[in-house]
């Protein structure tokens, strides 16, 4: 797992990158285009079993050429950690061991309460926003990541 700074370094210009929301159950993924400007909903995968998790991670990397994963971290709103912000750790250490090394963490305080927001300005259902509640916090988590990347 790296830091911000050494992820960007290790990122070749064009290179298309994926987001996680950490879950339990569900997982949310969002993937970017390769100028790494917009980051799009995915999916939403349910983890029944780790290594049938990373099967499917991999099934994606592969399919969209994904160089780097931005996984969420769930810290407190005062910035310390939180109970889940270790667990979204411990997937970030265990995928750079099992997928790739080019893995970091993005600050996701209000990628979900963000996601749901957005999605009730674009006028969705309840259950809609509900079901693509998780794949579009992973889009709000990666969309701030390439804001940050972008940076000149």
């Amino acid at each position: 797992m790296l830091d911000i700074e050494h992820f960007k370094k290790k990122l070749d210009q064009k290179s298309r990158l994926m987001g996680i929301d950490p879950g339990k159950k569900r997982i949310g993924i969002a993937i970017c285009d390769e100028n790494k400007m917009v980051a799009t909903p995915y999916t939403t995968l349910i983890k029944d079993s780790y290594s049938k998790f990373v099967q499917e991670v991999k099934e994606i990397i592969n399919e969209n050429d994904i160089k780097g994963i931005i996984i969420g971290n769930p810290i407190n709103l005062d910035g310390s950690p939180s109970q889940s912000s270790q667990s979204a750790k411990d997937l970030a250490i265990n995928l750079s061991k099992d997928i790739t090394e080019n893995i970091t963490m993005w600050d996701e305080r209000f990628s979900s309460q963000g996601a749901f927001n957005l999605s009730s300005n674009l006028d969705v259902n309840t259950s809609k926003k509900v079901k693509n509640l998780d794949q579009n916090a992973a889009q709000f988590i990666l969309q701030g990541a390439l804001d940050y990347l972008n940076k000149k």
